[in-house]
């Protein structure tokens, strides 16, 4: 509405939304020069306790989960306090505009952060990164953001709908739930959706978490393109596994979910949408569903 701002990254693929005539732009990727009045057009509710800044990050640990999934790890300069499923942005040299990416780990303060990428056709993000394995590149790392946040104290059961590397996010919450033992009174059920068996990632950790869950944690692995007749799961006995796209399996088993329940939704835009229209049409409020589309 008024200030002046830099826009860091006009071709963004979120850019393609907006009205530019009326002033619109893409938060993520403008930086104010002075002081700004900005219109928001949706409702805001302000969850985050955690203030984020700047700081400069050295990439290392780069290395593939599957054919087309990176995981890379940030040493940070300082270390950094985040809410379990929150994300960064990160700045590459040579790379115009951020890329958003979710921690994979959770800790009080780690001076670490372990982020995944999936690597796409045109990427620039993660077609660079595949060529600075061993080299410790320095990056920018704005954070931490988000709303979609797991707190112990709200004492809620949990769902979790996760496609791809969108279960980055949801293995942070995992993991905070853990540490807090929050599964010896509440129940969480998370649903991990890929294309087929060599898709999958971080299937043993997910296993010790629901090991550790006093049986109150159930994780099914959903495969879209692979039939479970052609599918053995034998070093994990403790996932479940089911046929369809992810939001569809977790249509066939959330019925009347209870008010109380919050579930975290991550994943690509357009399977983010369909799981949220699941959760909406199985009875639960929108006001108890959190997600941040990185589109």
């Amino acid at each position: 509405m008024s200030g002046d701002v830099d826009v860091g990254w006009t071709d963004a693929p979120g850019a393609k939304r907006l009205k530019r005539d009326l002033g619109d732009i893409l938060m993520c990727q403008t930086r104010p020069r002075s002081d700004c009045l900005l219109r928001i057009p949706s409702e805001i509710a302000v969850l985050n306790q955690i203030r984020p800044a700047a700081r400069l990050g050295v990439i290392c640990a780069i290395q593939n989960l599957t054919s087309d999934v990176l995981h890379f790890e940030v040493d940070l300069s300082t270390p950094m306090k985040f809410e379990a499923g929150q994300f960064v942005v990160i700045e590459a040299p040579n790379l115009v505009g951020g890329r958003a990416y979710s921690m994979v780990n959770f800790e009080t303060e780690p001076e670490k952060i372990v982020l995944v990428v999936k690597q796409k056709p045109g990427g620039r993000f993660s077609e660079w990164i595949t060529t600075q394995i061993g080299a410790d590149p320095e990056v920018k790392v704005f954070g931490p953001l988000g709303s979609a946040v797991f707190r112990p104290e709200e004492k809620k059961s949990i769902v979790c709908i996760a496609g791809g590397s969108g279960i980055a996010g949801i293995m942070s919450i995992l993991e905070s739930a853990i540490r807090a033992d929050h599964f010896r009174h509440h129940k969480g059920i998370v649903f991990f959706g890929v294309r087929t068996l060599a898709d999958t990632f971080y299937l043993e950790i997910l296993s010790r978490y629901v090991a550790a869950s006093h049986g109150n944690l159930k994780v099914t692995v959903a495969f879209s393109h692979e039939t479970t007749a052609n599918i053995s799961l034998a070093d994990y006995p403790l996932l479940y596994v089911a046929n369809g796209l992810v939001h569809e399996v977790a249509n066939k088993v959330l019925t009347n979910p209870d008010e109380g329940v919050i579930a975290y939704v991550a994943g690509p835009p357009i399977m983010v949408d369909a799981a949220i229209r699941t959760l909406i049409v199985s009875g639960l409020p929108s006001r108890n569903i959190r997600y941040d589309k990185f589109s």
